[in-house]
């Protein structure tokens, strides 16, 4: 367990969500940060199966802030002691248009890791420190490879800020060279990017 895990407004929103039976778990950079054994950034990001006005209510019930930064993209920011933490419900995409998603939740942990850019980014770590891992990411990481989750063409299309996302943690994680199919898929994609 890391110790950010431990401090007491990281331990008040896994209290305030576990006490209405939801499921949560850390994601994104700060699960990146721990498996490589670094200093967790100022971030700290969690996910759960439970609604986003379900969340709404848990965090306020608990007695602290919850502002609804992205309720139609699942997103509430409980503020506590003046720290935020983004919480988002799970979620798969209906529809993209290069930029930005309809979305609609779910309570599949593998179904909303698939919707995310890289294998890095789609891993989850529960409060008790247990890694969920459904794409390779703690090897990639690991071995310094950058990939997409799935077909980098599909990645991108979705979203095509994430072209430049991913040289720009290539430039941060990779070592060698970068993956020949996202370099290919990035060379296809990238007329995409004047749709930003």
């Amino acid at each position: 367990m890391q110790p950010w895990m431990r401090t007491p407004g990281t331990q008040a929103v896994i209290a305030a969500l576990r006490g209405g039976t939801a499921e949560v778990r850390f994601v994104g950079g700060c699960v990146r940060d721990a498996v490589l054994g670094r200093t967790i950034a100022a971030d700290i990001d969690l996910a759960t199966d439970a609604a986003p006005e379900r969340v709404m209510e848990l965090i306020r019930a608990a007695g602290h802030k919850a502002v609804p930064t992205g309720i139609a993209h699942g997103t509430v920011t409980a503020v506590i002691d003046g720290k935020p933490f983004e919480i988002t419900t799970l979620r798969r995409d209906v529809d993209t248009d290069g930029r930005h998603a309809t979305v609609a939740f779910t309570d599949d942990w593998v179904v909303d890791a698939a919707r995310r850019d890289f294998t890095i980014n789609a891993m989850s770590l529960t409060p008790d420190g247990v890694l969920y891992d459904p794409f390779g990411g703690r090897a990639d990481l690991e071995a310094g490879r950058v990939r997409f989750v799935g077909q980098a063409h599909d990645r991108i299309t979705e979203d095509y800020l994430r072209l430049l996302r991913y040289f720009r943690f290539h430039a941060h994680f990779g070592r060698g060279p970068p993956d020949r199919d996202a370099l290919a898929a990035c060379r296809a994609r990238a007329p995409g990017l004047g749709r930003l």
